[in-house]
């Protein structure tokens, strides 16, 4: 019955008797999805920590196998019966084929001549002293384990040797990137080290391999010819087929790189190279290795081939790889205080000789000391490379049950602590926020003037968007700031926001985008097809402004320090941000959330920007394409009730009146006649920081300090000025209200108006403060700017939320309020209903 399983493909149904679950295939889509939704529900708790995809896929294929879940018989029989582990694992090596193919498109030959002596010798002490520690555990290993003494002496010491010094290019690549040490000088060095490092390791694997194989009683020169054969086959790659994948990569590009005939036949030499190395007798992956090394990088068509398979190799076949190698692992073959000294002994070698060999050579070449100990320790990082060197030795039976599940533990626990390590050893300093910016920080008080109207000579923007479909809306926005007048020229910077993933691709364009840590575009190496680059270098030709397009790809927990150190670097006034919701097609009021994660980025960069910000709450601002200047008109309404923040929304939009074609209007809210009337006692603030900040609206700490007599002093002479300079352009007006939430929602639902301009109100006057009691949906956009924002409210015309920047009361908090001579603190949540 189970030889007939084997060949048996599909089976014919349930209703016909038969049980899916007894057929290769069906039970193949069975253990894929069991994989994928294990690995990445792993990878939603080790996000938090930093850690790589590779982690959770490794620990979710160990709990599926052996040490786990497969010590349920029902469910080994039933979901990984022995008799499918070949389909299981034919398809794993399919995927790792293409994935080896992918490392060597990523490791560029030209870096490593660039890199100089200095990360050779580096590479060549974090593999030589590392080696001979894996020999000497080898010894101890052979003499201490049961059954490890089997295989012959000269395979199982190169595995162990290079299971012990390998450094893993590609998991490194990724923690560099998120760490945003990529191309900084201690990313660079530690990239041209590790690819040193994994063209040594992988020759080294090549010779284990070969000593590794066939019969022992044959002769060793088999074991020569191998070599001498693979040797044969990198030189033919290296001198034949690379200027042939030259002349491809041409070809491809000239013809707009969508040729689909030269992908196919670049992804079917993978497959034959393959197959020539695995005829030679080293294993196939070594094959698909050196023949990505061949494909040049630059230009499309190395991109375009990335982007054909990468998902599909990298997030379906790939964590099948290790789910195959869990279920090799298992953990239980690890018992009593000798197996664990064990552990612990080859976890201690690996880590001391690796960080003690690269340490001292860094010194030696003058790096300082936190940089040296924080090179050891990247170069440290094992992750898939060393799972599959270990998985070859298995294969190859050099290693046994519990040498092999010796050696993913420390695989494993090497590359868990290689973020937090060099977090808490080294990381450059990034405080913005502290660094004297005498530029940047305009207002050094809440009284002080806008910033805008400091530095008469130029303007400078930071606008950021998350991708093509901000971008009509953002030139939109920036085309009516500019203004109509040559006396404040606009340079505009354009910071396209890329979340850093583990896709090659990713990896790829932060190496390219980024210098020095910092966001970059040269643009000579810019891909063409950089959509939202192209938009703006359009608008900033037809506009005659200047435009800087740059992109940053980070993780999206650290994405707002690359904004507010572009916006630093730049001494820009004012950063414009794109709201993590957007108007829903075909609903005029509803909007689509586009990720709880740039919420995230925009609280951040609200808190820590070293300059003013605006919040765009784009709900088809504009139109959804891109308009010539000529072309614009705009209706904007701006709403004043005084405060910092919206005196300097008032001098945004005294700006935008001075543009032609838009139309201006200022509502000014004042107090009702009747509310005056009435002796109703004032409304205070006052500090709860034990209420939640996603719920309750925050303000200023100083709020409490404040000069109301001074601030009502500084908003007559804010709106004084702006009605001297839009004389005749704008339509002014003080409007009593005794319902002001009320009236602010009627002027955005009256479709009057195609933009509103509000303060976020951290120094909110008085009637502000009494809105402070509602229950926020969007804190960060301030009490008023929250209800236009909101999709229940029925508002259709795009929010604008501003906020000055403000180093000396930068700190908020959530509040209670009190009423003027009570000392009853009315409740946050349910102050809306006293007050009325």
């Amino acid at each position: 019955m189970e030889s007939m399983n084997m060949t048996s493909t599909s089976s014919n149904g349930v209703w016909q008797g038969d049980n899916p679950l007894h057929f290769a295939f069906p039970l193949l889509i069975v253990q894929i999805t069991l994989v994928l939704l294990l690995s990445r529900f792993l990878s939603v708790f080790l996000k938090p920590l930093r850690q790589p995809n590779v982690i959770s896929e490794i620990v979710g294929g160990i709990l599926l196998g052996p040490s786990a879940l497969g010590r349920i018989e029902a469910y080994r029989n039933r979901i990984f019966p022995s008799w499918s582990t070949p389909t299981l694992e034919t398809v794993a090596s399919l995927g790792l084929l293409y994935f080896l193919f992918l490392v060597g498109l990523e490791l560029d030959l030209r870096s490593i001549r660039r890199s100089g002596r200095r990360a050779f010798a580096i590479a060549m002490a974090g593999i030589s002293l590392p080696f001979a520690c894996g020999v000497g555990v080898a010894f101890v290993l052979r003499s201490a384990v049961p059954g490890a003494d089997t295989a012959s002496y000269a395979p199982f010491l190169v595995f162990m040797g290079v299971a012990l010094s390998i450094t893993a290019f590609p998991v490194l690549a990724r923690i560099l990137a998120e760490l945003k040490l990529l191309t900084t000088p201690l990313g660079e060095t530690a990239m041209a080290a590790a690819a040193f490092n994994d063209v040594a390791a992988w020759i080294l694997l090549a010779l284990a391999v070969a000593l590794s194989g066939g019969d022992h009683h044959k002769s060793p020169l088999v074991s020569v010819w191998v070599l001498l054969t693979g040797v044969l086959f990198v030189v033919v790659q290296m001198v034949l087929v690379r200027p042939v994948m030259s002349w491809v990569a041409r070809r491809a590009d000239g013809q707009g790189g969508g040729n689909e005939v030269w992908i196919c036949l670049t992804l079917g030499a993978v497959l034959v190279s393959g197959f020539v190395t695995d005829v030679i007798g080293i294993h196939a992956i070594f094959g698909a290795f050196v023949f990505g090394l061949t494909v040049p990088k630059e230009g499309e068509f190395a991109g375009r081939l990335i982007e054909r398979i990468e998902d599909f190799v990298s997030g379906l076949l790939l964590p099948l790889y290790f789910a195959s190698s869990g279920l090799k692992t298992n953990v239980a073959a690890i018992s009593g205080g000798r197996a664990w000294g064990l552990l612990a002994l080859v976890i201690s070698t690996a880590c001391a000789g690796k960080i003690i060999g690269t340490f001292v050579v860094a010194v030696a070449c003058r790096l300082p000391v936190k940089e040296a100990f924080a090179l050891g320790v990247l170069m440290n990082t094992k992750g898939l490379v060393e799972l599959i060197v270990l998985n070859i030795g298995k294969e190859r039976k050099v290693l046994n049950e519990e040498t092999f599940a010796i050696m993913v533990l420390m695989a494993i626990f090497t590359t868990f602590i290689t973020t937090p390590a060099v977090m808490a050893v080294y990381m450059p300093a990034r405080h913005y926020h502290k660094q004297e910016s005498g530029k940047l920080q305009r207002s050094t008080s809440s009284s002080s003037s806008p910033s805008f109207s400091t530095n008469p000579k130029e303007l400078r923007i930071l606008a950021c968007v998350h991708g093509h479909r901000d971008v009509p809306s953002i030139i939109n926005l920036v085309e009516i700031i500019r203004g109509g007048t040559k006396k404040s020229p606009l340079k505009l910077y354009i910071l396209h926001l890329v979340e850093l993933t583990e896709r090659s691709s990713s990896i790829i364009m932060a190496h390219r985008a980024s210098r020095n840590g910092l966001p970059f575009r040269n643009p000579l190496r810019a891909a063409s097809r950089d959509e939202v680059a192209v938009a703006f270098t359009a608008y900033g030709s037809l506009g005659r402004v200047r435009v800087r397009p740059m992109t940053a790809v980070s993780a999206m927990a650290t994405m707002h320090e690359d904004v507010c150190n572009v916006a630093e670097d730049k001494r820009v006034a004012l950063v414009v941000l794109p709201f993590h919701k957007h108007r829903a097609a075909g609903d005029e009021a509803g909007m689509e959330n586009t990720g709880p994660w740039w919420r995230y980025v925009n609280q951040r960069v609200l808190k820590e920007a070293p300059c003013s910000v605006a919040l765009l709450v784009d709900r088809g601002f504009g139109g959804e394409r891109q308009v010539a200047p000529a072309e614009v008109a705009h209706g904007v309404c701006v709403v004043f009730f005084g405060g910092p923040d919206d005196r300097e929304a008032l001098e945004l939009a005294g700006r935008m009146a001075e543009h032609p074609g838009v139309r201006v209007t200022a509502v000014r809210f004042v107090a009702s006649p009747a509310a005056e009337s009435r002796s109703r006692p004032a409304v205070k603030l006052r500090s709860s920081p034990m209420k939640s900040a996603e719920k309750s609206y925050t303000f200023s700490t100083a709020v409490d300090g404040m000069d109301h007599g001074r601030e009502k002093a500084l908003d007559d002479a804010a709106v004084a000025e702006f009605k001297r300079r839009t004389e005749g352009a704008v339509r002014y007006e003080d409007r009593p209200a005794s319902n002001v939430l009320e009236a602010v929602l009627g002027l955005g639902r009256s479709k009057e108006y195609e933009l509103i301009v509000v303060g976020k109100g951290r120094f909110p006057s008085a009637m502000v403060a009494e809105l402070a009691g509602r229950t926020a949906e969007h804190a960060e956009l301030g009490p008023v700017g929250d209800a236009l924002a909101s999709s229940s409210n029925g508002v259709v015309s795009s929010v604008l939320v501003v906020q000055q920047h403000d180093v000396m009361h930068s700190e908020e908090t959530p509040v209670s309020m009190v009423l003027d001579g009570d000392t009853l603190a009315i409740d946050v949540q349910s102050s809306e209903n006293e007050l009325r």
